[in-house]
């Protein structure tokens, strides 16, 4: 008789990370909390069809939403404090309800009508996870939830499942990445190169070390953290100054001679290249940076940069000269035992058409611009 291993059953990364690609494609996930169980599914990605056949199976579900896209549809003088805000749909909401409040195309012309109640009751993990598992999927912040009695039977749905106090406590782990690949690489900025894959242990994501020249391990080395950005760094957009901050870096490299650029994946900081192009058009309609991303139900900025630290210490670097006008790359390097000796600014790129964003940034991040 043969007996599973535990080593062929997926370990919490990895259910992580099937509940994230789940909720990508529309698909329902489980949660648990203690004796509470919840059916979660991305308002975004969720079809009809799918929709109505979690109601008839587990009644009306909930509406999750983040405190910042609440604000946009609730009444101000609401209490929006805590981490997620929870509303009851009425009797007859179909998903045309759960939609029109969770994106932001529908907000102008909202057709719903009637006050919104939210739900008082002790929010538990559940609801704190459900929407970290959708801001991983970069999909709008807004989770439909169908509440599970005891003795509901859903082997028949195979869903990920994850136990919320154990997923959420994972999630406040350092991250941890592999080095896959590396190989040399000359550049523009400087003929000796040499470009480093680094991977998460779910394999969903690959960030980039850019080693430029020949950086002593003994000494601080001039370094720079910057984000994908599709729409600067390869279009060449004059709404941000990510690709004028990308050449400048790596031309200063070179000229020293030694350098390396941490290139993360976390386009649109952070909220992905969709999430991204709604907050342009939000941007559009009079809204400042900071104010779309709010609309949407995101916080400023969700990156992690801690990510850049392990990609460092991987490398063997413990000390740098960072070139950044954020202040919160300082503190994260700080915080991660990597010794910034020397904040350099980064200056460039600034023209009429991103001019009020980067005082936005300065104003509201903290940017030293």
């Amino acid at each position: 008789m043969y007996m599973t291993s535990d080593c062929l059953l997926p370990t919490l990364p990895e259910r992580l990370a099937r509940a994230r690609g789940d909720l990508a494609m529309g698909l329902p996930c489980l949660l648990t909390h203690q004796g509470d169980r919840a059916v979660v599914v991305a308002v975004e990605t969720l079809s009809r069809a799918r929709f109505d056949a979690l109601c008839q199976r587990f009644g009306v579900p909930e509406l999750i939403l983040t405190p910042q896209r609440a604000q946009a549809i609730l009444p101000a003088a609401m209490d929006l404090s805590d981490p997620v805000v929870r509303l009851q749909p009425p009797a007859a909401a179909g998903l045309e309800w759960f939609k029109d409040l969770s994106d932001t195309q529908f907000d102008a012309g909202r057709r719903l009508a009637g006050p919104l109640h939210m739900i008082r009751t002790v929010q538990t993990p559940l609801h704190r996870l459900s929407i970290k598992l959708v801001k991983m999927a970069e999909l709008l912040p807004a989770v439909a939830m169908f509440n599970v009695a005891a003795d509901a039977r859903l082997d028949d749905l195979s869903l990920a499942s994850l136990i919320a106090d154990e997923a959420l406590e994972a999630l406040l782990m350092p991250p941890v990445l592999a080095q896959v690949s590396a190989a040399a690489l000359p550049l523009e900025a400087h003929d000796l190169g040499r470009l480093h894959i680094f991977r998460d242990p779910d394999g969903t994501k690959e960030h980039y070390a850019i080693e430029i020249g020949t950086p002593d391990r003994e000494q601080p080395v001039l370094s720079r953290v910057h984000s994908a950005c599709f729409t600067g760094d390869v279009l060449g957009s004059l709404k941000c100054d990510c690709g004028p901050q990308l050449r400048a870096a790596m031309a200063r490299m070179g000229q020293e001679g030694a350098g390396v650029l941490l290139y993360l994946n976390q386009e649109g900081r952070g909220i992905g290249l969709a999430n991204k192009m709604r907050v342009y058009d939000l941007q559009s309609q009079g809204l400042d940076t900071v104010e779309a991303n709010h609309r949407l139900g995101y916080d400023d900025d969700e990156r992690d940069f801690r990510v850049a630290a392990v990609m460092l210490r991987t490398l063997g670097f413990s000390a740098i000269r960072l070139l950044t006008n954020n202040p919160a790359k300082v503190q994260t390097f700080q915080n991660s035992d990597i010794t910034v000796v020397e904040r350099l600014p980064l200056r460039v790129g600034r023209n009429q058409h991103n001019h009020d964003y980067l005082s936005v940034k300065a104003l509201k991040s903290g940017h030293s611009l």
